[in-house]
This record gives structure tokens, C-alpha cells and sequence, in this order.
């Protein structure tokens, strides 16, 4: 992705192989900064605390943070220094499944090094490919996402395709194309008059923020809405399809992703709206069967609800919105049902949203 024409993924390792620099989220839209991070628990901190967040993102970043783990230590402290790394990170965030799929896919390949110095060629080795492996996954999905978007503007004949998306399934969360937003991306740039309605997604207003920025860099049109008007949207026929991510879906079809999107498959439901879900097979949880009851739901800290940030005076600033002693609740993901779902967009094409046909496609995961 070109952020001020020039290009950039959201995390790479450093030039000088002591670290590992990532896009710093929570700055944007208003300025675009990176990060230098050292140590794998700067980079759990890093997770925790959503300077680099999305499913694919933190996939990587854990990834990246295995790699620090080993550079950071010695020939006699690099076994327990990887392995309180795997524990640190995989408790940075418990919602989205990449992350532990690769800590366990970095552990794993690290148990065939002998000594440091190819532990730290494999961990480097192994953080590249999941990155790299992260992209071309997020590209295909974009491939297979256009055929869609192109049966809707044939239908249209040529007007505008007008597609909802929620939160930030974009390339800031992943590595690069995003997985929403890859078929949008695609769309455009074949010459197709796409349009995005933009959900705020508070409360820390992911698609405010990061959807419409990056849509923006791309010269994609949009307009920002709140959360509430998708349902009105529908209803009057200003909605093509919808399109989200998802940071873990159970073999069967259920997808958990950022609190709200349960609604807006009802919405699009009711409405015959098409509801599509984009995500790479590193988001299935192929262990996972009832959705509803074995989805880790993260609650974060009550105060993202009670407080916004924005913009003041040439400043970053929060603000508090409720009365002060206020209690709140912040459930970061919700678990939109199958039946619910019209499609999966994955990799390798579009998947009705049931076991059977999951397996069918990944036939190496029965």
C-alpha cells in the first residue's frame, strides 16, 4: 500500500536485524508515524495496547516477536527466552486466532535449531514467511472478492456499487490489501464506481479513523457513518452488499469479529442484502465448532467507551464523554451466526459458510 506514494506494509524487520518497525496505529488518521520495537515485549505491548492491531497484523507481529526473542538472547537463555515470549504473546490479545497460530508455528520451527545463530536465521525465516504468506493471501482474496463486486455492478449496469464494511478489515490490518477491503481495492482499480459506507465502529472508531484513511489513500470514495445508520441504509436500498473480517471463525461457519457486526448481518438479513465475510485461512479456528460458546470475547478497559480521542488544537487529545463516574462495559467482539452469512472470501475462493464445504476447500485440515 503507498502511503504518500511511497510503498509500505504495516510491519517489516529492520534494516540492521536488531528490530522490527511497524505502522503506529493509534496516531492515524491525523499522523503518520513508525515504530522501532526491541524486545518481544515491547512488541506484546505493542499488541496489547493496539499500536498494530487486526487479525493478519498481530499474526505477523507475533511472528516478528518470536524473531526479537531470539535476537535479545544468549546460547544458554534462548530456550526459556522463547518460551515466555510464546506465553507473553499469546496473552497480548486472546480473540484473534493468527496470533497463536503463529507463536506455535514459530515454536515449532525453532525446536530444529541448535544453535543461536540458526535460531535466529529460522525465527527471521519463519516471521518473513508468515508476512509474506500474509499478503499473497490477502491478494487472492481480493481477486476472488471482485468477481463478486463485478456480478453486482453488471447487475447495476454500471452504476455505482455501493458496499458496507465495518471496523478496519483493511491493509492496516494485515499486512498489506486487507481482506474487506481487498476486493474493493480491486474493484477501483480496474475501473468499476465503488463507493464504501464507512462504520464508525466505536468505541475506538477503527473505521473512522483507519478505513476512511486508507480508503483515502487509495482514492477510493467513501463517507463515514455512524453505527446505528447501516439498518436505515438497507432498508433503502443504498447498500449493494456488505463485506467484513473476522478474527477467528469456527470450522462451522461462525464468525467472531469487532462488537457490532452481529447487527449489521441482521440488518442485511432482513433486508436481502448480501453479507460477505473476507479472512484467510490463518483465521479459521479448525478446533473451534459452536462459535457462541467457545469464542474468546476480549473485554477491554470500560474507559474506550467513555472517552474519545481526536484531533484538538493541532493535538491528540481524549476527551470524556459520560458523566464521570459512570460504569461501562466494552466487549471488543461479537459472533455473527452462519445462517446469517451469504459467503466466506477466502484465498481459495468463496465458501458457503458450513463444515462441509470449509472441508471441502481445506481438505488437509479434517
Amino acid at each position: 500500500m503507498k502511503v504518500n506514494n511511497k510503498y509500505y506494509r504495516t510491519i517489516w524487520a529492520a534494516s540492521d536485524g536488531e528490530a522490527v518497525e511497524i505502522i503506529d496505529q493509534r496516531w492515524l488518521p491525523h499522523r503518520f508515524e513508525t515504530e522501532r520495537i526491541s524486545t518481544y515485549s515491547e512488541m506484546a505491548t505493542a499488541i496489547r495496547d493496539m499500536h498494530i492491531r487486526g487479525a493478519g497484523a498481530i499474526g505477523a507481529a507475533a511472528g516478528f516477536g518470536m524473531y526479537l526473542a531470539v535476537v535479545s538472547s544468549d546460547d544458554s537463555s534462548v530456550q526459556h527466552t522463547i518460551q515466555k515470549a510464546a506465553a507473553e504473546l499469546k496473552t497480548s490479545r486472546p480473540t484473534a486466532v493468527n496470533l497463536e497460530w503463529a507463536v506455535d508455528g514459530q515454536l515449532q520451527a525453532l525446536a530444529v535449531g541448535d544453535t543461536l545463530h540458526e535460531k535466529k536465521e529460522i525465527a527471521l525465516r519463519v516471521a518473513q514467511k508468515i508476512a509474506d504468506e500474509d499478503v499473497e493471501a490477502c491478494r487472492r482474496i481480493g481477486e476472488h472478492g471482485l468477481e463478486i463486486i463485478q456480478t453486482v455492478a453488471a447487475a447495476k449496469q454500471g452504476e455505482r456499487v455501493n458496499i458496507l464494511t465495518h471496523c478496519n478489515a483493511g491493509w492496516l490490518a494485515f499486512v498489506d490489501y486487507g481482506t474487506a477491503t481487498a476486493p474493493i481495492y480491486a474493484a477501483h482499480d480496474v475501473g468499476i464506481d465503488v463507493h464504501v459506507w464507512v462504520d464508525e465502529t466505536r468505541p475506538r472508531n477503527q473505521g473512522a479513523r483507519l478505513t476512511a484513511w486508507e480508503l483515502g489513500q487509495h482514492g477510493v470514495p467513501y463517507t463515514v457513518i455512524t453505527d446505528n445508520s447501516g439498518g436505515h441504509l438497507m432498508q433503502h436500498r443504498m447498500v449493494d452488499l456488505v463485506i467484513v473480517g473476522s478474527d477467528r471463525t469456527s470450522v462451522t461457519g461462525f464468525v467472531t469479529n469487532k462488537i457490532g457486526t452481529y447487527l449489521k448481518a441482521l440488518a442485511a438479513k432482513d433486508n436481502d442484502v448480501p453479507f460477505y465475510v473476507a479472512l484467510p485461512s490463518t483465521t479459521f479456528d479448525w478446533n473451534m465448532r459452536d462459535g457462541l460458546a467457545e469464542s474468546p470475547i476480549e473485554e477491554r478497559h470500560g474507559d474506550e467507551v467513555k472517552y474519545a480521542s481526536g484531533l484538538i488544537e493541532g493535538d491528540i487529545r481524549s476527551v470524556l464523554l459520560t458523566p464521570e463516574d459512570s460504569r461501562s462495559v466494552n466487549f471488543g467482539f461479537d459472533v455473527t451466526p452462519p445462517h446469517l452469512v451469504t459467503g466466506l472470501i477466502t484465498e481459495r475462493g468463496v465458501i458457503p459458510p458450513n463444515e462441509t464445504d470449509i472441508l471441502n476447500v481445506y481438505p488437509e485440515k479434517r
